[in-house]
């Protein structure tokens, strides 16, 4: 299985990167999780007739601005998109002139799912609200014996535990600086992730989201990845187009 992060920056693109976007390769499927701006790479990996399911965590603009994107692409078997309940009014709305090509002109065929509120699953995607200023879901999925948890934007929650709890890999967020912290905005720092990721007992951390008004260069990040490594020494602050191999 190979994880593709196609977008690392939180907020807006900038030199170190497009806005978030993680595709999974899966023998059988292939899962996108976000649709930054970085959507827009899909195709370079993309190669074959396998089934393609988008989840959105959250209608921030930084995690759908990649939807404008879609009539790029020509894929056979369509594409599936998952989300909050109003996913629906999104793509009715942004989807649509004057913003963009209505979804019914999409060369791949789009089909709306809107997933019910709370814990549930589909499949073999659990998933579970976080903890932000609007209504945000974390993922979790279990692909040929491993798991990979997707987990921003958020605060500190139980169900980030939970969905983060023994995973190959935890994916989440640093939006903000080393020891910063905003009530008011809830987002992680490297060291809550760090301690999430120890606490729940995962394999390796993956850190995204870089809030590009912090993260202006790559030197923060590497201060980032440092402050969480003396927490949890597998963790890693991820760049556009690193590609894993689990």
């Amino acid at each position: 299985m190979k994880i593709y992060f196609l977008g690392t920056n939180g907020w807006y693109d900038s030199a170190t990167g497009n806005t978030v976007c993680v595709l999974i390769e899966a023998k059988d499927q292939y899962l996108i999780f976000d649709a930054g701006n970085g959507l827009y790479k899909i195709d370079r990996y993309i190669r074959n007739n396998k089934p393609i399911k988008l989840f959105l965590s959250h209608f921030h603009l930084d995690h759908i601005i990649g939807l404008h994107i879609l009539n790029k692409f020509d894929f056979a078997r369509g594409i599936d998109v998952f989300g909050p309940r109003g996913l629906k009014k999104v793509f009715k709305l942004i989807i649509n002139t004057p913003y963009s090509k209505p979804v019914s002109d999409i060369k791949t065929k789009i089909r709306l799912h809107e997933l019910p509120t709370g814990k549930s699953r589909i499949g073999s995607i659990e998933f579970m609200p976080l903890k932000h200023t609007v209504y945000c879901l974390g993922y979790r999925a279990k692909l040929e014996g491993k798991t990979v948890a997707y987990c921003t934007d958020t605060g500190i929650c139980k169900n980030l535990f939970d969905l983060a709890k023994g995973a190959d890999m935890l994916i989440t967020e640093s939006s903000y600086l080393p020891g910063q912290v905003d009530k008011s905005w809830p987002h992680l720092n490297p060291q809550d992730s760090a301690r999430v990721a120890k606490e729940a007992k995962v394999k390796r951390l993956a850190l995204l989201h870089f809030d590009a008004s912090f993260y202006p260069t790559f030197k923060e990040r590497s201060w980032a990845e440092k402050c969480a490594k003396a927490i949890f020494n597998n963790s890693k602050a991820i760049k556009d187009d690193t590609v894993v191999t689990i």
